[in-house]
């Protein structure tokens, strides 16, 4: 089995009600576990993190229930373990996306995240949850708790990584 990434669009959702009607229905699919699904605070996007066996199987999980894929990327979890995020006990409340550049390799980034790791410090009131990054070196995407926008970006700069975007996400 493998992680995917599956960003989407999402229409006919206002409240996060709603949203957690529409996420339970995806993981009623068959051969597709659900593992976190985060949605932007106005609920116009959303990012589910489905383990499933292939990435026509993620994709139809969402489909199905009329939600847009706008983009599904094999990914790899870094900062946690995969059971600690199923469990989801940890708040989240800030996703920054980054586009990686072309010329750095998937050894290079975790190297790179394990040395400025610890750059973290000089912002203490972000706390770095944890990474998805695609396994095509495109993008990757970080969660965060953190008082506000500002605070993230002070996070950013701390480890010396630029954000392409940044979300807040909705309560659950």
């Amino acid at each position: 089995m493998g992680l995917f990434l599956v960003e989407s669009t999402v229409s006919d959702v206002s409240n996060k009600e709603q949203f957690a009607v529409l996420v339970e229905r995806v993981g009623q699919k068959q051969n597709v576990s659900v593992i976190e699904v985060q949605v932007a605070k106005d609920f116009s996007r959303a990012y589910f993190i489905v383990e499933a066996n292939e990435v026509t199987q993620a994709t139809a999980a969402l489909t199905e229930q009329k939600i847009q894929a706008d983009l599904v990327k094999e990914v790899r979890l870094v900062g946690k373990e995969l059971e600690d995020v199923k469990q989801n006990q940890e708040v989240v409340n800030y996703l920054v996306e980054w586009e990686i550049p072309a010329e750095i390799t998937m050894d290079q980034y975790l190297a790179r995240k394990k040395k400025n790791s610890v750059l973290y410090e000089e912002v203490p009131e972000v706390h770095f949850s944890r990474t998805y990054v695609c396994e095509d070196m495109t993008k990757c995407l970080c969660f965060y708790d953190a008082p506000d926008e500002a605070a993230v970006k002070r996070a950013r700069d701390a480890v010396q990584t630029p954000i392409t975007s940044l979300t807040e996400l909705a309560d659950k």
